[in-house]
C-alpha cells in the first residue's frame, strides 16, 4: 500500500478499541466503513483514535479540517495503541459547531509504554464534524 499503513485485522464483534463499550461494529466501526459522519466531537474523536490504533489513514484524512490535514499520513512507523482515557468534553454535542475533548491516549513504542495527551479542537462543518488540532 506504498506509505499508508496496511489497516490492522479488528473483527466487528470485539471490543471497540477506543474502550466506549458497544463491539467494534456498533462504536467506531460504524463510521470508518461509511461517509455517516460521528455525531459528536468526542464520538469523532474516539472514532479517530480507533483509526489511528487499527492504521486507518484514510478515515483520519477524511476527518481532517482542510485547513490543518497533512498531504499525506504515514501510519507505518505509529506505536501500538492500547488505551483511551477522555479526561474532559467542552462542547461538541449535537448541536453546537465547536468542541474540545482533553485525553490521554497510550501505546507501547519498541517496548517502551508512553502516553500521547492532548487537547484536541474540533469544529462542525456541513454536519460533519472535523478534527482541527491541539489547543
Amino acid at each position: 500500500m506504498g506509505a499508508m499503513a496496511r489497516n490492522r485485522p479488528h473483527s466487528a464483534d470485539q471490543p471497540c478499541p477506543c474502550g466506549y463499550g458497544p463491539p467494534y461494529a456498533e462504536c467506531c466501526g460504524r463510521w470508518h466503513g461509511s461517509t455517516d459522519p460521528a455525531p459528536t466531537a468526542e464520538l469523532l474523536m474516539r472514532s479517530r483514535y480507533s483509526a489511528f490504533a487499527l492504521g486507518d489513514a484514510a478515515y483520519l484524512l477524511r476527518t481532517w479540517h482542510p485547513r490543518t490535514r497533512p498531504r499525506r499520513l504515514d501510519l507505518s512507523d505509529s506505536p501500538r495503541y492500547t488505551r483511551l482515557e477522555v479526561l474532559e468534553t467542552t462542547g461538541g454535542s449535537m448541536f453546537e459547531t465547536e468542541g474540545r475533548v482533553r485525553f490521554a491516549a497510550h501505546y507501547v513504542d519498541g517496548g517502551q509504554p508512553g502516553v500521547l495527551r492532548e487537547h484536541s479542537t474540533f469544529v462542525r462543518e456541513h454536519g460533519h464534524w472535523l478534527y482541527v488540532g491541539p489547543l
